[in-house]
């Protein structure tokens, strides 16, 4: 269950919408720019990795939503500096759109090249909100393309101040790989729609429901792939209620394992 504090944070914070204007600010963290939201002075920190289209309104919404359920600062990093996968790109059925997507992965999506730089966001951070490593503790959370970074940074490595994490997240994840659940040695909360392989979204439950395992796995069944992202139709009354509901649900996970 919620503490009574996020409770109550989630109580006064307005509906999600599609009009949402954000409240954070920008500044550059190991040399990225980074949407930054939450108290300065807060205990608990969050870095939100966002999905191929960037820092999107609806991402960033969900970032100011988390700030202010968990009472963490939050940091959105943008990995891409600036470029982003086109929604023109969507689907893939040309030969000029899968030229565009195949060079955009390549050149501003490695997911080795992200999670070196999440480290270094992650180190910087650190120093910056030198509380954090010693009292609320830090987590990472993912949108598709960003939960696969932020599930490899949570597993081996995951160690030491300035590095650790001790709670790590995804909703509608991308390429999942059970050995990426095995290695995880943090709790991890992880949220689909049917638009993910069912089998390893199984794979992942059955994984993280293992002794010296922590983690809740869940489908969002009337939901799509990115609906907690920048292809969120918050206009759709159903889109935004479970908008909503998965926001609140990964605010209580982080709440429930990070310190006070």
């Amino acid at each position: 269950m919620a503490s009574t504090a996020t409770e109550d944070a989630c109580a006064k914070l307005p509906p999600a919408s599609s009009d949402y204007k954000s409240k954070g600010s920008w500044d550059t963290i190991a040399g990225l720019n980074t949407y930054i939201t939450g108290s300065p002075d807060a205990r608990r920190a969050i870095i939100f990795i966002y999905d191929i289209f960037g820092p999107a309104p609806q991402t960033l919404q969900g970032a100011d939503r988390l700030a202010s359920t968990v009472g963490a600062v939050v940091l959105v990093p943008d990995f891409f500096e600036g470029v982003r996968a086109q929604p023109a790109w969507m689907p893939t059925d040309t030969e000029e759109k899968k030229a565009a997507f195949a060079q955009f992965r390549a050149e501003r999506a490695d997911i080795a090249r992200a999670v070196d730089r999440l480290v270094a966001v992650r180190a910087a951070a650190g120093e910056r909100w030198s509380a954090v490593d010693d009292e609320g503790g830090w987590a990472v959370f993912g949108l598709c393309w960003g939960g696969k970074v932020g599930v490899l940074v949570s597993g081996k490595g995951n160690e030491g101040n300035g590095r650790r994490f001790a709670a790590s997240g995804t909703a509608h994840p991308s390429r999942l790989d059970a050995q990426d659940a095995e290695a995880l040695n943090v709790p991890y909360i992880c949220l689909a729609s049917p638009g993910e392989p069912a089998d390893l979204v199984a794979q992942y439950a059955e994984i993280l429901s293992k002794p010296g395992k922590t983690g809740v796995v869940e489908t969002y069944s009337s939901m799509f792939h990115g609906w907690m992202g920048a292809r969120a139709k918050l206009d759709d009354e159903q889109n935004r209620a479970e908008y909503e509901r998965g926001y609140r649900q990964v605010a209580e996970f982080f709440s429930k394992h990070l310190s006070p």
